[in-house]
């Protein structure tokens, strides 16, 4: 290493939980004396896609996105977005059955998310309409998808738009598998010097650390983001995903996005079997 430090460009969503979770980073309450941090704001499909181009140093993913990285990323063990009994939600305009979203049009916030995964892991049989994931509530009420998949706020303000909650599939995850449904993680190029990766991850974990530590201030961050959520709405939804699973990779969030991807490559969603590496 040099004397001049490693310049990090670290990409992730503009959402409410990612900006508590960087806010000790962006505000340069966390630094380095090895890497330095440039934030790069992108929703997750479009961040799963430039991860296939290796295009950030350390990016924001899918887990769903990871079998297509692994050769370019390694996952770090701090920055998991965890559902440990909820998850992305299935809405429709009128009562439907889970049963009855069988051959259904389904708007998607993209095919890269895990949120899709999950759902073909649910339901192989339906037809995706892909759409932006701040569209999927419209276009399910103007009438062009029967359900939607929703993901970010929408968990929390789905009903406010007259739509009614077909699957949490965050709870049928924990009822099949006994798991939490491990949906978002974070990665970092793998040629990178040990020392910037290992540096990197530390920095992560100490900005979240400081959030969740310094919670009113953090959140009155996250609020610049939270694309109108009120305060306590706002405050639950990071609680939902900025939590003790998110400072450190539990096993169990390990065990259980490898138990996706493996079912995932055994239906033929995923064209290869890859194993989750960490650092």
């Amino acid at each position: 290493m040099s004397d001049s430090k490693f310049l990090v460009e670290i990409a992730h969503s503009p959402d409410s939980d990612d900006a508590f979770m960087f806010y000790a980073l962006a505000k340069g309450k966390v630094s380095s004396e090895v890497v330095d941090f440039k934030h790069i704001l992108s929703d997750i499909q479009s961040l799963n896609v430039a991860a296939r181009e290796g295009r950030y140093t350390m990016t924001a993913i899918s887990y769903h996105a990871y079998p297509y990285v692994a050769d370019k990323y390694i996952l770090t063990s701090a920055g998991s977005s965890v559902g440990d009994g909820y998850g992305p939600i299935i809405v429709a305009s009128e009562q439907l059955d889970p049963s009855d979203l069988k051959g259904k049009r389904i708007a998607v916030p993209g095919l890269l998310t895990t949120a899709y995964l999950a759902l073909k892991l649910y339901e192989m049989d339906f037809e995706p309409v892909v759409v932006d994931f701040d569209r999927v509530m419209e276009t399910v009420s103007a009438g062009d998808a029967d359900a939607g998949l929703i993901i970010h706020e929408g968990q929390l303000t789905w009903a406010s738009s007259k739509l009614h909650n077909v699957l949490d599939l965050g709870v049928w995850w924990k009822q099949t598998r006994g798991l939490p449904l491990a949906l978002g993680a974070n990665c970092i190029l793998r040629d990178l010097p040990d020392e910037v990766k290992r540096e990197s991850r530390r920095c992560l974990s100490e900005s979240i650390q400081y959030a969740l530590d310094h919670r009113p201030e953090a959140l009155d961050y996250a609020l610049q983001f939270g694309r109108g959520l009120e305060r306590g709405d706002a405050d639950k939804f990071v609680g939902m995903y900025v939590n003790h699973f998110t400072t450190e990779m539990r096993p169990e969030v390990l065990e259980s996005a490898q138990i996706m991807l493996d079912l995932g490559h055994e239906a033929g969603l995923i064209p290869q079997r890859v194993k989750l590496e960490v650092v």
